[in-house]
């Protein structure tokens, strides 16, 4: 029996028409602001659950990634963004409110939720802005991937971090999207230990670090220094750390 409160992904659903809808006139406007290139769209599978991880550098990243992807995106979104009406536009458009500070059971069932209805999630594994680097990687993308057997293709993000002193890149800013190559893991069933995931996190963190250093190397760009203290967020003291 279906739940109303968790978002459907299936071509029917009204929030991925919402989404559907609303991409071309978005990207549109994105790329007459910025000068974006999407690499490697292929690499995204056209049918089934997918889950997007995308390094995470600027405030513009989110709304890209669901702007760019070649398919529509329900992605894990801090909870205070559904305040007002841009709340409403995010429910409407079937993104994930996110409890970034602790446990939040009810954004896993609707994420899985998404997937098995072979829709597409995507989660910033940094948790907040940061180098980009992966610093910081916390475990949810690999938690899904165990759960549903869903395939994890990371996503690059560079120029989407504006000069010192600004959230936001200039117009005419050169933007990069690069998306790698899909990175899967065993469906595992309940139960699935902590240590489960923490190993599987590792080896997933290995493989977004790859693709990462794939993808700066493929445009010849680089990332910014970590954006300066008040520009990035709390992040709680979880998920695998830079040695």
């Amino acid at each position: 029996m279906s739940r109303p409160d968790l978002p459907a992904s299936s071509a029917e659903h009204p929030a991925t028409r919402m989404l559907r809808a609303l991409r071309p006139v978005s990207g549109w406007l994105v790329r007459r602001h910025f000068r974006v290139v999407v690499h490697h769209t292929e690499r995204v599978p056209s049918v089934g659950g997918v889950i997007l991880a995308a390094n995470h550098t600027g405030i513009v990243d989110g709304p890209l990634l669901a702007v760019l992807s070649p398919r529509p995106v329900h992605a894990l979104t801090k909870r205070e963004m559904f305040e007002g009406r841009l709340g409403g536009f995010l429910r409407r458009t079937g993104q994930i409110p996110l409890d970034r500070l602790h446990a939040d059971p009810g954004a896993v069932r609707s994420s899985l939720r998404v997937l098995r209805d072979g829709g597409v999630v995507g989660i910033f594994p940094e948790g907040t802005r940061s180098s980009g680097r992966f610093d910081r990687c916390h475990p949810g993308a690999a938690y899904l991937a165990m759960v549903t057997g869903a395939p994890v293709v990371p996503v690059t993000f560079t120029g989407t971090r504006g000069a010192p002193g600004s959230s936001l890149p200039a117009r005419g800013e050169a933007v990069d999207v690069v998306f790698g190559r899909a990175w899967r893991t065993p469906q595992q069933p309940w139960p699935r230990t902590r240590e489960q995931v923490g190993a599987t996190a590792a080896l997933l963190r290995e493989h977004l670090l790859s693709e990462l250093d794939s993808a700066l190397s493929q445009t010849r760009r680089s990332l910014s220094e970590p954006p300066p203290a008040g520009q990035s967020e709390d992040d709680p003291e979880s998920g695998l750390v830079e040695a």
